[in-house]
């Protein structure tokens, strides 16, 4: 970080500069770090109390405190691994994740995914701010400081002008505040679990029934879809960065370290204390953030606010500048900053509404969220990651801007691929609680896996198929076509 501080000082910029790198390729000069470097971005933006909470969200799957530990751990790091796969394609092409996407969907045709990926991301970006808001609210209640409506517009001020302003300031800030967010957060979070010790009741988790194997990979595919699948569409967007001579092992290693080592902590302990307490439990639901300060004594309560609020706000932050890149990705004619504010905007106003308008429950929207766009993401993750195992060379760079290179405008291929994977794995997962789903898991009947109500209904197996089916397609059915772009990158040098 040192390093990094020094060249910015000699290139005369600071991290209150506006940074002006949109989708275009990072320049050499502007490359720098070393892979260790992403822990901070990737640890601060997964540090989150939320963490905690997904304890209680597993256990509602019906499964028992080991099951969930071994789905908890597979889920999380297996799906941040596959965001350090995806890291390499940053070090290798220097350009933004959704810029990347282009070598396997074409320059137009990378479209579609750069739609779903902006969905995703301001999606995500919203629901912390949610998180953010209600948890603020809750705790100042119970201070008896207000908690009502003029709380939560004040924490959605300044939970929305940091996000904000980290999101239209850039990499340069981001990488700063990341590097704060992690210092405090970790500190005050190994505090709030010293403090909150003596709720667990190792009687009452060890006395969980087990639930059927269906429930234990239900369980283990949300986590997927809340934890790395989440930032799949964005693995790039820093790495980009790094010099070409960068280590890949690195690039991988550092990404799914910095991301995962949080959350499995945060998430076994979650599963204890909601183990613990049904109570509490019941409460995640309502309020995920809020519930988890019910335990803790009245003057631990303001910092528990802050490790909540900047904890929510390092994802958010992280969220809100991929969804820019996404949202020019998509075509918005605009500098990266401009998309950056949009984005905002549209984060905002869906507070407003969920905070201080809906009546529908958290969680149950929350998960039908997840999963919906959860079964897209996991095709186009599948296919970028074949593109990138099927790649030995660089990336032809000013091609991934031109229709007419070798990577066409249009690739139907993968294109169907992501249609035809997100049909079917929409008909095979089920978001019974959220009433605008209600129309999926239409094929668990006809496929004899007991229908909406059967064994197979929660195990969400469409997330599992999108993304294998990704892989698969794009690995054996275009790998011809990625020799061919090769070959004309072989031909070129020799020329040269």
């Amino acid at each position: 970080m040192a390093d990094q501080l020094r060249v910015d000082a000699v290139e005369g910029r600071t991290a209150l500069t506006v940074e002006s790198n949109g989708l275009n390729v990072i320049s050499d000069v502007d490359r720098k770090g070393t892979p260790r470097q992403l822990f901070w971005p990737w640890f601060g933006a997964n540090v989150s109390v939320l963490g905690l909470s997904y304890g209680a969200f597993a256990l509602g799957f019906g499964i028992s405190f080991w099951q969930a530990v071994i789905a908890g751990v597979i889920g999380i790091v297996f799906s941040f691994l596959l965001c350090g796969l995806i890291a390499l394609a940053g070090k290798r092409g220097s350009a933004p994740t959704l810029v990347l996407s282009r070598a396997a969907f074409g320059v137009r045709g990378n479209k579609l995914p750069s739609l779903v990926s902006w969905l995703l991301t301001v999606g995500w970006e919203t629901v912390l701010t949610i998180l953010a808001t209600l948890a603020t609210a809750t705790v100042f209640e119970r201070l008896g400081w207000g908690g009502g409506d003029i709380t939560k517009v004040i924490a959605l001020v300044v939970v929305g002008t940091l996000t904000v302003a980290c999101g239209v300031l850039g990499f340069d800030l981001i990488m700063r505040a990341q590097t704060v967010i992690t210092v405090v957060t970790g500190v005050l979070t190994v505090v709030y679990i010293i403090l909150v010790a003596d709720q667990v009741h190792w009687s009452a988790v060890s006395a969980l029934p087990s639930g059927s194997s269906q429930a234990v990979i239900g369980a283990l595919v949300f986590l997927m879809t809340g934890f790395g699948l989440g930032w799949v569409n964005a693995a790039a967007d820093y790495s980009r960065y790094l010099p070409r001579t960068a280590s890949s092992r690195g690039v991988v290693g550092w990404t799914t370290f910095g991301s995962s080592v949080a959350p499995v902590v945060l998430f076994v302990f979650g599963l204890l204390l909601a183990g613990s307490s049904k109570d509490l439990s019941d409460s995640i639901a309502a309020d995920p953030i809020g519930a988890l300060a019910e335990a803790l004594p009245t003057w631990f309560l303001v910092p528990f606010v802050v490790v909540a609020v900047l904890g929510l706000v390092g994802g958010a932050v992280l969220d809100i500048y991929s969804s820019g890149l996404a949202l020019l990705s998509v075509g918005l004619p605009a500098p990266r900053y401009v998309a950056a504010f949009i984005d905002g905007i549209v984060m905002i106003a869906g507070t407003i509404y969920v905070v201080f308008f809906s009546s529908d429950s958290f969680l149950s929207q929350f998960q039908g969220f997840l999963i919906t766009l959860g079964v897209p993401v996991a095709a186009w993750c599948g296919i970028m990651l074949a593109d990138i195992a099927s790649r030995r060379r660089d990336y032809a760079e000013a091609e991934l801007f031109d229709r007419r290179g070798r990577y066409g405008d249009v690739q139907w291929l993968p294109i169907a691929t992501v249609v035809v994977g997100t049909a079917i794995g929409w008909g095979l997962v089920t978001n019974g609680l959220a009433d605008w789903l209600t129309w999926q898991g239409y094929l668990l009947k006809p496929l004899g896996l007991g229908g909406k109500e059967g064994a197979w209904a929660f195990a969400n197996l469409g997330v599992l198929f999108a993304l294998v089916i990704g892989f698969l397609v794009q690995y054996f059915l275009a790998r011809p076509q990625v020799r061919a772009q090769e070959q004309v990158g072989a031909r070129e040098q020799v020329g040269a």
